[in-house]
């Protein structure tokens, strides 16, 4: 039978999975228009973390006049904002599913409960070495990027886009910086799977196979420099720190809420806020496919889309043959 579900799973979304519309052909307007309305209006995370940016700029953001000059106290602050952000995103989602269990299995993509102890991990197990790497490391990169955009903006180093001078563009870019995180992450998480960077960099982060809140930014320093590197496009293309803010706090916060292990939170029996996506986990099970995210087609492309059904499994398995050999 055609479009046969995966086994071996808890729960699984409807299948086969499909990449965003914008890029199917023939082009159908109203199936675009839902795919934009469900990803970021009503209760969704993009909205959500926008709500985050816009808090952080009003009221833990120190002025352009004060981050001209690099400064202890102010780049401490910023530390501590975003170290309290990544607690309650990332341990918020962690106590509600996984300490409280306040959901169950209901919509839990892995049968499996995450791993206590394992020789693999830092600190002996597998919550302690996520909260590790992305709490040190982590943090500290994505607070170490944000000084470096906002001195770079405050000196003229990076171009700044205000709302007065072209407010459809500086409204635009919150809607096109997923794209282009769909477009950065994939070809950086390609590099990162060369064998050799795969060995010595990106296989801390692959050794959560079944993923939690916490193992969504647990990754090697040098990765960590690599993924929010995405910031820097921002020399190219100009921006306010509302979007400086915006852009890192939706990739480092997304890698939290995308690696919940759920497909989403039920209130009243339905999902009313989406997180985890089978598409990444099943990259974690799997390895060698689903390499992007379904914002953009990069893995139909290139032949490493897995859409979550047991036909696609095989080409996968066949796939994985011929790269061995």
């Amino acid at each position: 039978m055609p479009n046969t579900p995966l086994k071996g799973w808890n729960h699984t979304p409807d299948v086969p999975l499909q990449v965003s519309p914008v890029f199917r052909w023939p082009p159908k307007p109203v199936d675009i228009a839902n795919w934009f309305w469900s990803s970021w209006f009503l209760v969704t995370e993009k909205l959500i973390i926008l709500g985050f940016a816009c808090v952080s700029y009003i009221w833990f953001q120190p002025s352009l006049e004060v981050t001209q000059t690099l400064a202890f106290g102010w780049v401490f602050e910023l530390w501590v904002r975003n170290m309290v952000l990544m607690c309650l995103v990332a341990g918020g989602l962690h106590l509600y599913f996984y300490s409280y269990s306040k959901q169950g299995t209901a919509l839990k993509y892995d049968p499996r409960p995450l791993m206590k102890n394992g020789k693999q991990f830092t600190l002996g197990g597998q919550i302690r070495d996520n909260m590790f790497w992305t709490l040190g490391s982590g943090v500290g990169f994505w607070t170490a990027y944000e000084v470096l955009m906002l001195w770079c903006l405050s000196n003229g180093y990076v171009p700044m886009l205000t709302w007065a001078a072209n407010p459809v563009w500086f409204v635009a870019i919150f809607f096109l910086l997923p794209a282009w995180e769909s477009f950065y992450f994939y070809w950086i998480h390609r590099i990162l799977h060369i064998p050799f960077l795969y060995k010595h960099i990106h296989a801390l982060h692959h050794r959560n196979i079944n993923v939690g809140p916490w193992s969504g930014l647990s990754m090697h320093p040098i990765e960590h420099i690599m993924y929010l590197g995405t910031v820097l496009i921002h020399f190219v293309v100009g921006a306010h720190p509302l979007h400086i803010l915006f852009h890192l706090q939706y990739y480092t916060l997304t890698a939290a809420t995308t690696h919940t292990g759920f497909e989403g939170m039920l209130v009243k029996d339905e999902n009313r806020l989406k997180l985890g996506t089978f598409h990444h986990q099943m990259h974690h099970r799997y390895f060698e496919c689903n390499y992007g995210s379904l914002e953009m087609p990069w893995d139909k492309l290139f032949g490493s889309f897995h859409d979550g059904t047991e036909e696609a499994d095989a080409r996968i398995k066949e796939r994985r043959k011929k790269m061995q050999a």
